[in-house]
């Protein structure tokens, strides 16, 4: 190849030399030998081109031979890997057939051998089920022939049960009836279980509070004796537990609210919804109902009272829920019978003069109410609120009353448990704040009170006591237990409170109603205007450990269910007797 690359370039030196020459020979003198040069050149070159030509023409023929002779070795070799290949295939299936053969001889080998295993043990698996089948059928047959017995026996008590499929229908209600029976008491014993864990939690906190244990060390101590005693046995020891929690939580209690109500008594007032204003004769009422009755018309719509004009004698009566306008209209009904002028217009002109002086004396009552308790910093609207509950009663008790004594209850409370007295006595004195405008917003009195209570700025401890004087549980602060508790001291003082007769009568029908929906109770009876409730329970169902967890679980759901004034002794009495006659 570089031979030719060289040959190329000399003739294209020599084609270049020869232009050249050419060029000048056309303007200039003669160069004969020159050009002979070149022509000897080309000529020298041409024949290296053949002689090159010769070469490669060789070159390829050769390399054409080689081909062919490597084409011809390979088309041997794959016939000799053909054939060898052809050999090792049959090699293989050969191989593979005596395999074949080989597995099916040992697969029927082993097929006979797991039919003669099978088939023995399916004989013995047959003898186990026929000597199972023959213990089931001996079975069966005593169970028949004790059903036979007893079906004889059922036969011989009652002729209606004379046919076997009467009986089996009848056995099998039975039968339906106690698994009823069954699952219920075993729901009861499970609400027991449950129940007793509950008492058991409690039981574990009062010891650690009265014992001065650990929680571990009362958990221990409980769980010992309870897990080695029996259901009658871990009853006594829950009513041991809490009759030792009881009387050492009476004792402190005692001892703090003896000292309180020793120091504290108000009297009571009656609710009404009526007051009477006596007149001088009974020419007045003539005068008061006006002509056509446009007195008495403009009297009721300027004060939201019934006047109430009857036979009387020298007295006329306003009627009306609202005790503040019922005070309204008595001081202008009086200012109108001293002052004898009774018309439409000085009617209206008496009746805001009485508003106006309303406000002033509710003012004064609320500021003698705040000096009273000893409570100082109320805010003016506050003090207001506080003058409309000496017009509020509740169960026959004026709130106002009420109000100041479980103030000073609270603060006595506070005193002897080293809490602030003030904070105490403010928080007694601001409970029932929502019942002053109870009857003019709606929701309770605890709500309103609340509202009340942030509008104004009071202390977060005021505002606990508003919200939780009826369910201390729930507190947050020891003010709002303090509070509760003086409220409650306060309305179950004897003479406190009274209620309706269909009010009373309604709470003892729920006492007895709540202690006969108890399994194992046969009578119930409230006695003692509702503070004890009387249970007879059936000995047949209920044992003394019984009754005993009988007698908490009723005290349980009462204080659940009920409102009441002060405490409910619920008594559990069980009683056996046996009768027998001397002939």
């Amino acid at each position: 190849m570089e031979t030719l690359i060289i040959v190329v370039v000399t003739a294209l030196v020599a084609t270049g030399a020869a232009l050249f020459v050419s060029r000048r020979s056309s303007s200039g003198p003669s160069s004969a030998p020159l050009l002979e040069e070149i022509e000897r050149l080309r000529q020298t070159a041409e024949e290296e081109r053949e002689r090159l030509e010769e070469e490669r023409r060789r070159q390829v023929e050769e390399t054409q031979r080689e081909i062919e002779q490597m084409r011809a070795a390979a088309r041997e070799e794959a016939a000799r890997i053909s054939e060898q290949a052809r050999r090792e295939l049959e090699e293989a299936r050969a191989e593979a057939r005596q395999l074949r053969e080989r597995a099916e001889a040992e697969a029927d080998r082993l097929r006979a051998k797991l039919e003669a295993e099978m088939k023995e043990r399916l004989a013995e698996e047959r003898q186990r089920l026929e000597a199972d089948l023959a213990r089931e059928r001996e079975r069966i047959e005593r169970d028949l022939e004790a059903i036979r017995r007893e079906r004889e026996e059922l036969k011989r008590q009652d002729e209606r049960l004379a046919r076997r499929g009467e009986q089996l229908d009848a056995r099998a209600a039975r039968l339906d009836e106690q698994e009823k029976k069954l699952v219920a008491e075993e729901r009861h014993l499970a609400q027991l279980a449950e129940e007793l864990d509950k008492r058991a939690r409690e039981i574990d906190l009062k010891l650690e509070e009265i014992a001065g244990l650990t929680r571990e060390e009362a958990r221990k101590l409980l769980l010992a004796r309870l897990d080695e005693e029996l259901e009658e046995e871990k009853a006594i020891h829950v009513k041991a537990a809490m009759e030792r929690a009881r009387m050492e939580a009476k004792k402190q209690a005692a001892h703090l609210i003896a000292q309180a109500v020793q120091r504290q008594a108000s009297e009571t007032a009656a609710q009404l919804a009526v007051s009477v204003v006596p007149i001088p004769s009974d020419a007045m009422k003539g005068r008061i109902i006006g002509r056509e009755g446009r007195n008495i018309r403009t009297f009721e719509s300027l004060t939201g009272v019934d006047l109430i004009i009857d036979d009387t004698p020298e007295a006329v009566i306003l009627s009306s829920f609202n005790p503040v306008r019922r005070e309204i209209a008595k001081m202008a009904l009086e200012q109108l019978v001293t002052d004898g002028r009774i018309h439409p217009s000085r009617i209206e002109e008496v009746v805001e003069k009485a508003k106006e002086e309303m406000k002033h004396y509710l003012y004064e009552r609320g500021e003698e109410a705040a000096l009273e308790a000893g409570v100082v910093g109320l805010k003016p609207g506050l003090v207001q609120l506080l003058g409309r509950l000496h017009f509020r009663s509740s169960y026959g008790q004026n709130v106002l009353k009420h109000s100041i004594q479980v103030a000073h209850l609270a603060g006595i409370l506070a005193a002897e448990l080293g809490l602030d007295v003030n904070l105490a006595r403010r928080a007694g004195l601001m409970h029932d704040i929502g019942k002053s405008v109870d009857r003019e917003i709606e929701g309770t009195h605890v709500d309103i009170g609340i509202a009340l209570a942030k509008r104004f700025g009071e202390p977060p401890e005021v505002l606990d006591a508003i919200a939780h004087h009826h369910d201390p549980e729930n507190a947050e602060t020891t003010y709002a237990v303090l509070v509760a508790a003086a409220d409650a001291i306060s309305a179950a003082r004897p003479g406190a409170r009274r209620e309706s007769m269909e009010d009373y009568i309604k709470r003892l029908e729920q006492l007895e109603q709540i202690a006969t929906s108890f399994p194992g109770v046969e009578q119930a009876f409230a006695v003692q205007a509702g503070r004890e409730v009387r249970v007879l329970v059936k000995p047949g169902k209920v044992n003394d450990a019984g009754a005993t967890l009988l007698a908490r679980e009723i005290a349980q759901r009462i204080e659940r269910d009920m409102d009441y004034p002060g405490q409910v002794q619920v008594t559990v009495v069980r009683e056996t007797r046996a009768v027998d006659y001397a002939k």
